[in-house]
């Protein structure tokens, strides 16, 4: 059962006044400036990934002749991602997030140099696959860091800046990728982002060897003894865990075996999706299987029927990031086919909402409007659900493309409101001995349900002759404009009960 969490000013009142002098200033004062610089690097990293690979995909998939196999490219790398997510839960808090940053770092840029030099495209499949291994690790390893080294007042400005730092990559990197892929090849795309890698690791680590490292009751929210009092406080809760699980500090096997059930299910039902045949029932099944008493052992209680409190909050970033996500991921490939634009201007068209995203997790970081974080969450995800459901609509060539832009922008703008609201409302639900478990919980929720939705819309992709789309046949036998619309229409729909989660994030007072 989750422990509510003091207030801060309860846990400070027995500090010295460093601590309480450092608690008046932002994430980019002199207490916390090293630090945020360098895990917002990381984000950025992960955000030039994510830009810059998504705009090469299409051009990847055509060369490599797998189109039918292009949902595979996104599933892969969440599908693994599920399993590293619970492993850097359970590292994260047996020895500090250090070990997972730098492992899931180090796998991000080796799953990178395997799809750029992929001479078919399971082995692109592969190296994306790798590169969500990595992922996984990365991003719990930082919900960690954030959980220990900020105090409660600081977090929804950090994950404003988390946002803010995709705003430079989804600008330049759809127009750099475009250009490299039209100039030098789509290949370079891949082998030339590993190169980031090192600006991160140089940066970042150091200071979160320094704050966050170690077990939680080692870890310090400030300079040398300025985070004593919320040491004190984890270390109560840590021994209430360390005696949850067999030994002392050990590995919780029954998790990592159910992550390997929610990964191995998540790959399974996702090939049974892109086979459509009746043998094809036989894997699905077995992933269904598998998944299913997965998903029940890792998420909070509740949370698939929408439980008021952590179990909806948990659901909301699933249902938020899955319909969302495997939409945007068939833009670039929609506007590179259907409307004949290039790679560039394809990656491009969605560069706006890289800003309106970052607008969106800034508002919700403004104190004034703290009260009304449930409302706004509604407020974002009416927002996703109008613009994907409107997507589609280029698909009509007397609608201007520009119009996809526009409306992705609000969209994203939703986003920026939904996806930090769920990271600052699940921090402030958990005790500090459950932060690393619950964040695992919310990532596993957003990767899933990026799993299954893009399960189900390549499934509804490939069953109305999607795979058969190609530039050049683009307005021609080539063009299968329902194929599109049946995998963005459903999206809107799942965004729309999407609004209706997030009705139910507070929890009933006694």
């Amino acid at each position: 059962m989750t422990v509510p969490k003091p207030r801060d000013a309860d846990v400070e009142e027995a500090v010295d006044p460093t601590f309480v002098a450092e608690r008046e200033e932002g994430v980019l004062g002199a207490g916390h400036r090293a630090l945020s610089v360098g895990i917002v690097s990381v984000v950025l990293l992960i955000a030039f990934e994510a830009t810059a690979v998504g705009t090469a995909m299409p051009v990847a998939a055509r060369e490599l002749d797998g189109v039918s196999l292009y949902a595979f490219a996104f599933s892969g790398y969440f599908t693994t991602s599920l399993f590293a997510m619970v492993l850097s839960g359970q590292w994260s808090d047996r020895r500090g997030p250090l070990g997972p940053l730098t492992t899931g770092i180090a796998s991000f840029g080796a799953g990178l140099l395997l799809s750029g030099t992929a001479g078919a495209m399971w082995v692109f499949i592969v190296g994306r696959a790798v590169q969500g291994f990595g992922g996984g690790l990365v991003i719990v390893a930082l919900y960690v860091v954030v959980g220990r080294a900020y105090p409660e007042r600081l977090r929804p400005a950090i994950m404003a800046a988390f946002a803010a730092s995709w705003v430079l990559p989804s600008i330049v990197g759809p127009l750099a990728a475009g250009t490299v892929t039209e100039q030098l090849g789509w290949r370079w795309v891949f082998v030339g982002i590993p190169v980031l890698v090192v600006f991160p690791l140089a940066l970042a680590l150091p200071q979160i060897r320094r704050r966050a490292s170690g077990p939680a009751q080692h870890a310090v929210a400030g300079p040398a003894g300025a985070g004593q009092a919320v040491a004190e406080h984890a270390v109560a809760g840590q021994a209430v865990a360390e005696r949850t699980v067999a030994g002392h500090g050990a590995v919780d096997r029954r998790r990592i075996r159910l992550a390997l059930g929610i990964s191995l299910g998540a790959g399974l039902l996702q090939y049974a999706a892109q086979d459509l045949r009746p043998l094809s029932l036989l894997p699905g099944a077995l992933g269904v299987a598998l998944l299913v008493p997965a998903v029940l052992g890792l998420l909070p209680r509740g949370t698939y029927r929408a439980a008021r409190g952590l179990p909806s909050v948990v659901l909301l970033r699933g249902v938020a990031a899955g319909s969302f996500i495997a939409a945007e991921s068939f833009v670039p490939l929609m506007l590179v086919t259907q409307r004949g634009l290039s790679p560039t201007l394809a990656g491009f068209s969605l560069a706006a909402g890289g800003v309106t995203w970052a607008l969106g997790s800034w508002v919700q970081s403004r104190p004034r409007l703290e009260p009304y974080r449930e409302r706004l969450t509604t407020v974002g995800m009416l927002l996703v659900a109008a613009a994907v459901a409107i997507a589609p609509s280029v698909l009509i060539d007397s609608v201007p493309v520009w119009t996809l832009a526009v409306a992705w922008a609000f969209g994203c703008f939703g986003m920026g409101l939904v996806i930090s609201s769920t990271s600052v409302l699940l921090l402030k639900l958990s005790a500090p001995e459950e932060a690393g478990t619950n964040s695992a919980a919310l990532q596993i929720s957003d990767g899933l349900s990026n799993v299954v939705l893009l399960s189900a819309g390549g499934a509804a992709f490939a069953a109305l002759g999607g795979g058969a789309v190609s530039h050049q046949a683009a307005h021609a036998s080539g063009s299968h404009p329902a194929a599109f619309t049946a995998v963005f229409l459903p999206m809107a729909a799942v965004a729309l009960a999407g609004a209706w989660v997030s009705t139910r994030l507070r929890a009933h007072r006694p």
